[in-house]
C-alpha cells in the first residue's frame, strides 16, 4: 500500500495521514458504505465514534475531500456551547453555498458539547438538512443525545489490527530511510496500540541518527491489559494479585484506561467466569467514575479491589 507523504509536515502523524479513501487502513465495512455514499454524490449525517486515535477525524476529512463542497471544521472540545451552535454552525448553514456538493460541517469531539448545545444542534441539523450535512466524531457515543444519534448513520470505528499498524509503520520508516528491526517494531506497536497516533509519535520519538533505537524505559507498554487479564485468571491470594496488577499498571505508565475497560468487558466470560453479573456492575460503575475522577489510577486500583474480592 502506498501512502502519500505531506512534505509540509514534520510530525509523522500528520505527514502520513491518508489522503485517499483507498489508503485508509481498517474498518472495511464502514469504508465500503462510505464509497457508496460518495458514488451517489450524497452523504447522510454521520456519527463516527470509538476510542481515541483510531482514525475517526481522518475518515471525516477524507470524506469531505472527495466531495465538491464547502466545509467547516469545529473542535467541540474547544467550542462547546450554544453560542457556537447559534453563531458559527447556524450562520454557516444558512448562507448560500458555492459548490455543487452543498455544505458539510465536521464537528470533532462532539461528546464535549453541552446538553443545551446538543439540543440546539439537533434542531439545526433538521432545519438545514437539504443543504448541509454533518459529520460528528466522538469517543463516548453515549454522551451524544438520542435525537442527534437518530438523525445520523452511526458507525463504530475500530482500530486496525496490530499487524496492519505494524505494516504501516514499516512503510513510514522505510520512506523516512530509518533503520529498524522487527522486534523493535513490535515493541513500538504494543506500546501504543490501539491509539495509532501514539504508535506513530512513539516511533518518531525513538529515532536517533537515522535508526529506530528503543528506550524501553520511556515506552508506554499498552499490552499491560493482556497482562492484567492473565493475572486475574491466575492462582494466588487477593493481596498478591492486587500487588501484581498495581505493578503492571505502574510500569505501563498508563494515563487513560478506556482500552482496559473495553478488554475487561469483552473478555469477561473468560476471566470472570461464574461472576459475570456482579462484575459487569463493578465495571460499569468504575467506568462511569473514570470520566470525572482526578486520580484515574486510584480509581482503577479501587475497582480491582472489588473485582478480586468478587472472584476470590
Amino acid at each position: 500500500m502506498i501512502f502519500t507523504a505531506d512534505k509540509e509536515h514534520t510530525l509523522w502523524v500528520e505527514k502520513y495521514r491518508p489522503t485517499n479513501i483507498d489508503n485508509y487502513v481498517g474498518n472495511e465495512s464502514i469504508i465500503s458504505k462510505v464509497k457508496v455514499y460518495l458514488e451517489s454524490g450524497d452523504i447522510p449525517h454521520l456519527l463516527l465514534y470509538g476510542i481515541a486515535g483510531t482514525g475517526k477525524t481522518t475518515l471525516a476529512k477524507l470524506i469531505v475531500s472527495n466531495i465538491d463542497c464547502d466545509v467547516m471544521y469545529i473542535n467541540a472540545s474547544e467550542e462547546r456551547g450554544m453560542d457556537m451552535v447559534r453563531d458559527k454552525i447556524q450562520g454557516f448553514a444558512s448562507t448560500v453555498g458555492f459548490t455543487a456538493g452543498g455544505k458539510v460541517i465536521i464537528l470533532d469531539e462532539a461528546d464535549y458539547l453541552t446538553p443545551f448545545a446538543q439540543a440546539a444542534l439537533r434542531n439545526t441539523m433538521e432545519a438545514f438538512s437539504k443543504t448541509t450535512r454533518f459529520i460528528l466524531t466522538c469517543n463516548y457515543v453515549e454522551k451524544v443525545i438520542d435525537p442527534i444519534q437518530s438523525r445520523c448513520q452511526v458507525f463504530d470505528v475500530h482500530p486496525p489490527s496490530k499487524t496492519d499498524v505494524a505494516k504501516r509503520l514499516v512503510e513510514i520508516l522505510t520512506d523516512e530511510e530509518v533503520e529498524f528491526n522487527m522486534q523493535d517494531i513490535a515493541t513500538v506497536v504494543n506500546g501504543g496500540y490501539p491509539d495509532i497516533r501514539r504508535v506513530l509519535n512513539g516511533a518518531q520519538r525513538q529515532v536517533v541518527n537515522g535508526k529506530l533505537t528503543i528506550d524501553k524505559s520511556s515506552m508506554v507498554i499498552s499490552d499491560y491489559v493482556s497482562k492484567i487479564t492473565t493475572e486475574l485468571k491466575s492462582s494466588g491470594s487477593v493481596k498478591d494479585k492486587l500487588f501484581n496488577i498495581r505493578t503492571i499498571i505502574a510500569d505501563a505508565k498508563a494515563k487513560t484506561f478506556e482500552p482496559l475497560f473495553t478488554t475487561l468487558f469483552e473478555e469477561i466470560d473468560d476471566w470472570g467466569k461464574g461472576h459475570v453479573g456482579p462484575l459487569l456492575i463493578i465495571l460499569a460503575d468504575y467506568q462511569a467514575k473514570d470520566i470525572h475522577v482526578v486520580n484515574k489510577e486510584l480509581n482503577i486500583a479501587a475497582m480491582f479491589v472489588q473485582i478480586l474480592s468478587e472472584i476470590a
